[in-house]
């Protein structure tokens, strides 16, 4: 069974720092391509970042390019997303997917920039 948990959520002042976890289980994250979602209310869903299979070359919406790095760890299964200089339009819920010829989402972790 696949499983994906993020973590790290929370509320930050803008011009801060967080990083969130995926921590897979049931899969390879290595061999899928995993990005980072986002929703903020009212909104669509966007991709934020990805990274890529094998290669780990990565990808990012021009709003975050610059102030987000999306890296994985193998061995621990589980990928990270570090987003600097927070603003409050980051403000979302932000959510793990994995994707081969299945698409597999996280529940999501709200990030919240407000001072």
């Amino acid at each position: 069974q696949v499983k994906l948990v993020e973590s790290g959520g929370g509320l930050m002042q803008p011009g801060g720092s967080l990083r969130l976890s995926c921590e897979a289980s049931g899969l390879t994250i290595r061999v899928f391509h995993m990005s980072w979602y986002r929703q903020a209310p009212g909104k669509e869903r966007e991709l934020v970042a990805r990274i890529f299979p094998v290669s780990g070359n990565t990808n990012y919406a021009d709003s975050v390019k610059g102030r987000f790095t999306i890296s994985r760890d193998n061995a621990k299964n589980t990928v990270y997303l570090q987003m600097n200089s927070l603003k409050a339009e980051d403000t979302a819920v932000y959510i793990c997917n994995a994707r081969t010829t299945n698409d597999y989402w996280g529940q999501g972790t709200q990030v919240t920039v407000s001072s």
